[in-house]
């Protein structure tokens, strides 16, 4: 097995201006919470901010506190002189952006008292993709971008495929092509891995190989269909960006914009967003990247676990390494017990997570005989654990795919049981959203033909064909020029089909409108949703709910300076919709968490439940074609095990009923305990099968002679009922 040896430890914006004021003579009051480990992190080259040392890669186990970490980190650059419109911020989500800006912005505060202007923010804290996008629109004009570009969604960008896919004649072909989100999943793979199409088929597609000449021709023809009608998907968010980073003169205008670099979550980034940091600070020098990888999960998305693993060496001197040991989460036997799962991986960095939470409660490894039980186990486990006082919201249940909650929800609807299930609908999913938010990316790029093609189709009358005809003729007017200029005026010269006729004239003083910005942006939303809501009255049965999202985005695009930070940002990192019949149900309080490993990845509840800990499902059976697929399905189950808090119970049916199986047909199929909880670690979980069956106590004189009684009492009765 490799080892990584580390150093273990033994033991909107706002601009935090300090620069009129010294530093405060003595930071220990504000550090004094933090624990040895994360103190050296946070401390590593702050004494000299304008002038930062090597690169610094911090492993955070489970539970290490690993944000309030980086944004002590944060906090404490700025506290010692760093410009915060300096600092670059990379996270995986917005959300999480927010919330470090938000706790950087506290704990400088508190170390700065009085003495802290609190007058702008860390302006560079986002994701990967919304700071990609902002860059990209700076320098447009230097790669050849129109700067007022739109983004695609997935949806939207399989739908583009799906239209080149058409135009190339590949949907005509005697066997069937594959279809636009299997031939978009194999161009993000292509794009995000950096390797071939033909390792990408052979490796994950490989059923598809035998179209390996037909996709090159069609992702050809698709990135000329983006170039021409100025829309980039969120692959292109990276691409580009990576592109114009190895492109010297700009690389070296890009990395003076920034002294320091903070990632977080480094294990899930991909092959691009490596070689983009490596771009932005090619010696190391002020680049501080947290990670753990025992929770590289993310392969599926292009991310490789290689990038944190390899890290140290790819700078000279090797970047400086900070392990997070002490876990605040989970209690002493879950953390043993996960600890020794991980510890089996062929290839880690070193650590040993350990707490001061003691308990007697070991992890539980119940065995049941099938899914049925499986289902019945959970629910009497969870409604005891609630009449002790563990609210639902508390309690959790992971499993490695979406389907294998089946059996689960329907006893928990059967005993009237409120959950919530992650990873459904969503927002930008729903139909209502996707058709508003169409109005306004045509009317910010009137090239962006899916956009085009959908809102057109709104109006009564207007097909497909009709929709293409118009399309075409604004390209016409526009020639080689700006369509936005001609746009409205090809629209108002267009023969509107007869049912469309009514509606056809409001229809265009609207995008002329929105063309010519003639209402100031949020009115401009305003506008636009109630142009909208006969449409969605129209066409939808349950317009009320779906009202209710619109009016969501109405409040969120209020929030926003401009038509296109709304666009962008919506696009990269929607809210949940309120019309998600997967989400939060409306008459309950309290709702029992269901949700696959990967989606809990980040979370952590009092009790958790890992569904089917058996081979073929913890490693799922599509999970063991080589031994870097064996450790991600190792991680996954690691992942699980560490979002518990105080109980986990990991289940284990011996056997499942599985339908309609090529020449065998319906039949049981009989599961061994998943090999990642070998027979040497039984030790350290409480087993035993469920239901539990009572041991008997010895009978005694005065029992025996109690039912002998009992059985002539009997005896005579059953005789007298014939008598």
């Amino acid at each position: 097995m490799r080892r990584h040896p580390v150093s273990i430890q033994t033991s909107r914006p706002t601009v935090l201006s300090v620069a009129e004021s010294p530093p405060p003579s003595d930071t220990a009051a504000w550090l004094a919470k933090l624990n040895d480990a994360q103190r050296e992190a946070v401390e590593y080259g702050a004494d000299t901010p304008n002038a930062p040392p090597g690169a610094l890669l911090v492993i955070a186990g489970a539970g290490s506190g690993k944000t309030n970490t980086l944004a002590h980190r944060v906090a404490n650059l700025v506290v010692k002189g760093a410009d915060p419109r300096r600092i670059l911020l990379l996270t995986f989500s917005r959300r999480a952006a927010l919330e470090m800006t938000r706790r950087v912005t506290r704990i400088a505060g508190a170390a700065l008292g009085a003495r802290a202007a609190l007058a702008q923010g860390l302006t560079w804290s986002g994701t990967f993709h919304s700071v990609g996008a902002r860059l990209l629109r700076e320098y447009a004009d230097l790669i050849g971008l129109a700067p007022s570009f739109t983004i695609n969604d997935r949806e939207d960008s399989a739908d583009l495929m799906n239209l080149v896919r058409h135009e190339l004649g590949l949907s005509a072909k005697e066997r069937r092509f594959p279809a636009k989100g299997t031939c978009f999943a194999i161009y993000s793979r292509v794009v995000n891995t950096g390797a071939s199409l033909g390792q990408v088929l052979d490796n994950a597609f490989p059923w598809c190989r035998e179209w390996e000449a037909d996709l090159r021709m069609l992702f050809a023809a698709y990135v000329d269909a983006k170039q021409k009608q100025s829309v980039l998907d969120y692959d292109d968010l990276l691409l580009y960006w990576s592109h114009m980073a190895a492109e010297p003169a700009i690389a070296a205008d890009l990395s003076a914009r920034f002294d320091h670099v903070l990632v977080d979550e480094y294990q899930d980034t991909n092959r691009l967003q490596a070689s983009i940091l490596l771009a932005l600070k090619p010696d190391g020098r002020g680049l501080t990247v947290v990670g753990d990888d025992a929770q590289s999960i993310y392969s599926f998305r292009g991310a490789t676990v290689r990038n944190i693993l390899d890290f140290p060496a790819q700078f000279d001197p090797p970047a400086r390494q900070v392990t997070l040991e002490r876990n605040y989460r989970s209690t002493a036997p879950i953390l043993a017990a996960s600890n020794a799962v991980i510890e089996l991986a062929s290839e880690r960095y070193t650590k040993n997570l350990w707490t001061d939470k003691a308990s007697a409660q070991r992890p539980r490894l119940v065995t049941v005989a099938d899914e049925a039980d499986q289902a019945r186990y959970i629910v009497e486990q969870v409604l005891e654990a609630r009449e002790q006082g563990m609210k639902l919201k508390s309690q959790a249940v992971l499993f490695r795919a979406a389907h294998h909650s089946a059996a689960l929800e329907i006893e928990l609807t059967r005993r009237n049981i409120p959950f919530v299930k992650f990873g459904g609908l969503k927002f930008l999913d729903s139909v209502h959203v996707k058709d508003v938010l169409a109005v306004l990316r045509w009317a910010e790029n009137p090239r962006d033909r899916v956009a085009g093609f959908r809102v057109v189709q709104l109006l009564p009358g207007v097909g497909p064909a009709t929709a293409a005809k118009v399309l075409d003729e604004i390209v016409a007017r526009a020639g080689g020029g700006n369509p936005v200029d001609t746009a409205a005026s090809a629209l108002a010269a267009f023969a509107a089909p007869a049912r469309a006729q009514e509606d056809w004239h409001p229809f265009v003083k609207l995008m002329s409108s929105v063309y010519g910005r003639q209402t100031p942006w949020p009115a401009e939303f305003e506008m636009v949703r109630r142009w909208y809501e006969p449409h969605l009255e129209r066409n939808h049965e349950d317009a009320a709910i779906r009202h209710a999202d619109v009016l969501q985005m109405e409040s969120i695009a209020g929030t926003y300076a401009s038509r296109e930070r709304f666009l962008t940002e919506l696009t990269l990192d929607p809210p949940d919709a309120t019309s998600d019949e997967s989400g939060v149900p409306l008459i309950d309080e309290d709702y029992l968490i269901l949700s696959t490993i990967h989606s809990a990845k980040g979370q952590e509840w009092r009790n958790v439940f890992v569904l089917n800990g058996v081979d073929g499902c913890i490693p799922s059976d599509l999970g063991t074609g080589s031994e870097d697929e064996v450790d991600e399905e190792r991680r996954l189950l690691y992942v699980a095990m560490t979002r518990a808090k105080e109980d986990l119970h990991i289940v284990v049916p011996q056997r499942f009923y599985v339908h309609n199986q090529t020449h065998m047909g319906d039949r049981h199929v009989w599961a061994s305990r998943t090999r990642f909880i070998p027979a040497h670690l039984m030790p350290l979980f409480d087993a035993y099968a469920w239901p539990r069956v009572p041991v008997p106590s010895a009978p005694t004189a005065a029992g025996l002679a109690a039912a002998a009684k009992a059985k002539v009492e009997i005896g005579a009765k059953l005789r007298k009922m014939w008598d």
